[in-house]
């Protein structure tokens, strides 16, 4: 999980200063690193480990001259998250290609380990945008470069497919003065199109969520489908390219937890799915037969419009009873084990009003270890809660996701081979409730009817590529190396 937003705006403009507001809009989606690319006749570059508003300096956006320019926000899926592996790169041969990512490739271990090497490629990261980016300079290399741009693009679009896989969106600008961006032929990590129309003349973007367009004014126009890739010159419309033809399955975890509430992802809104999330549980609570509790609380942020919407449809009252410091990051993305563990209890504080001899429902979005669950239903029962049940917008998070989402291995899921009594007594609650798939997957299909199925891998082990499963051991041996 990683995010980006590209900007291809008019001659004579300066795109770095709203690619960093756009990136503090995206700050969710990764807090390791982040980095900003622009293009004026010559590449500029800024990345490092870090915030985005600790990176960049005033006199960064006045180096950071151009009117196309890409940016990215990262959290580490393999390697170390050292500094080079902070995004955008970019090549100067054979062709200027500047480009970032969201995503994972399942073979990249290897294309980095024996394919690309063969050729005399040597990677100067462990990320696996290299990857991509060599195969679309390859194949652009080998186009007629008198033909249409959007053709070359499409050619070159087909041999990143050709060569990699797993699932990524990617953005990126080309020195011959265009900016492009493409979307996995699974179509499994977002990426969004938009314009700001301006007296001038109109401009575009491509970014990871709807929410990056709307903190610099621009409009949401579409996402980019399955397979489809996206290019335009400044000042000029945009073509559409539609590369390859395969069932389009995007990953529901985004609905689910990832994405900011005031997103829409293929055109559903991430607010409205959340609620309706709350609605399926809080009838599939009442259908169990399940204990009433004597107020909802919500584990913040994630989970509070679920929270409210099952309050709401239950009848129950809904309690903010945890305050949330908002200088800690989101403990999903700490890169270690012991660093998510001691965030936690400085990330919540209780009001114990709230908790004191009630009955107390806590919803939150998933349950993944289980040590940020336990943790939280300690500080409930020190709080006076009488009793703690549990519900998840989500079912049981029981296989490794290799498309990008650092969520655990294999032996580290608390669902994995426990029934709901155990993992019960594992968290420490007295009633434990997931959401069932179904429910879910419809609740998020009613958001947008065209899209008849999601990656729904982590939930089943059932993934949308054919070689996911093959690569899953190595991919959790990096990344549980790179939290020891």
């Amino acid at each position: 999980m990683c995010g980006f937003i590209g900007i291809a705006g008019l001659p004579g403009t300066d795109t770095a200063p709203e690619l960093y507001e756009g990136l503090i809009a995206l700050q969710h989606r990764g807090q390791d690193a982040a980095g900003i690319l622009s293009y004026d006749g010559r590449f500029h570059l800024r990345k490092q480990n870090g915030m985005v508003r600790d990176i960049f300096r005033f006199s960064d956006m006045q180096r950071l001259k151009g009117n196309l320019g890409i940016s990215h926000v990262r959290y580490p899926t393999v390697g170390m998250g050292s500094d080079e592996d902070a995004q955008p790169f970019y090549i100067n041969y054979p062709f200027g290609v500047g480009m970032a990512h969201n995503g994972n490739l399942t073979n990249f271990l290897d294309l980095k380990g024996r394919l690309f090497p063969q050729e005399n490629i040597c990677f100067t990261s462990s990320c696996d945008v290299e990857a991509i980016l060599y195969a679309f300079a390859r194949a652009l290399h080998r186009t007629d470069p008198t033909a249409e741009l959007s053709d070359r693009i499409g050619i070159a679009v087909k041999g990143v497919f050709d060569r990699t896989k797993g699932a990524y969106s990617v953005c990126g600008i080309l020195s011959e003065g265009a900016m492009f961006a493409f979307r996995d032929p699974t179509g499994i990590k977002p990426c969004v199109i938009g314009k700001r129309e301006t007296p001038e003349g109109v401009e575009w973007a491509a970014a990871s969520e709807s929410v990056a367009f709307d903190v610099i004014g621009f409009e949401r126009v579409r996402d980019l489908r399955a397979g489809e890739a996206f290019v335009v010159r400044p000042g000029e419309d945009p073509e559409f390219v539609q590369v390859t033809e395969q069932a389009h399955r995007p990953c529901i975890f985004e609905l689910v937890y990832f994405s900011r509430p005031d997103s829409f992802l293929d055109e559903i809104s991430v607010y409205k799915t959340r609620r309706r999330f709350g609605k399926a549980l809080a009838q599939q609570w009442e259908q169990a037969g399940a204990p009433n509790p004597d107020v909802v609380i919500p584990i913040p942020d994630s989970a509070r419009d679920a929270a409210l919407s099952m309050a709401h449809h239950l009848g129950i009252s809904y309690r903010e009873g945890f305050i949330k410091n908002r200088y800690v990051g989101r403990t999903f993305i700490m890169p270690n084990q012991k660093e998510r563990r001691s965030a936690i209890r400085r990330k919540l504080n209780p009001i114990p009003l709230e908790f004191k001899d009630k009955n107390v429902l806590l919803v939150d979005d998933s349950i993944v270890r289980g040590n940020t669950s336990r943790k939280i239903v300690e500080i409930a029962r020190r709080a006076g809660a009488k009793n703690v049940y549990f519900a998840s917008t989500s079912p049981p998070l029981v296989a490794p996701c290799p498309y990008g989402i650092d969520m655990a291995t294999k032996k580290e899921f608390i669902a994995r081979n426990r029934d709901n009594n155990e993992i019960a007594a594992e968290v420490g609650v007295d009633y434990l409730m997931y959401l069932e798939l179904d429910r879910m997957v419809k609740a998020a299909q009613t958001g947008n009817p065209a899209i008849d199925g999601f990656c729904t891998g982590c939930f089943t082990g059932s993934y949308p590529t054919e070689d996911a499963v093959e690569h899953l051991d190595a991919i959790g041996a990096d990344r549980a190396a790179s939290r020891d």
